[in-house]
């Protein structure tokens, strides 16, 4: 993962299963939210804690309207996008 200070990240219920799209400034802060049933509504709902994918940026423009850009992709866009780092969707938090 690049450095920067903004981050669209990619969570999965499990291999192929329920994806969750954000932006966050605190990546690890974000996760720590999620998973303990603060962070999102439908991310608790869904039980969407795996980091299956992770990209940086430099401004929160640019982290904000990648997050916008991959919201509106097809489900198959983003699976390949998660797969080409990430072949077996294992959690990634451990190398944030």
């Amino acid at each position: 993962m690049s450095t920067g200070s903004y981050y669209v990240y990619i969570l999965a219920s499990r291999h192929h299963g329920t994806i969750y799209i954000g932006v966050t400034n605190d990546i690890r802060a974000r996760l720590e939210l999620h998973r303990s049933g603060r962070g999102s509504e439908f991310v608790r709902k869904y039980g969407v804690f795996r980091l299956v994918h992770v990209e940086a940026f430099a401004t929160p423009q640019e982290a904000i309207a990648r997050e916008k850009q991959l919201k509106f992709w097809k489900r198959d866009w983003k699976i390949k996008l998660i797969e080409e780092e990430n072949p077996d969707w294992n959690d990634r938090s451990g190398l944030i």
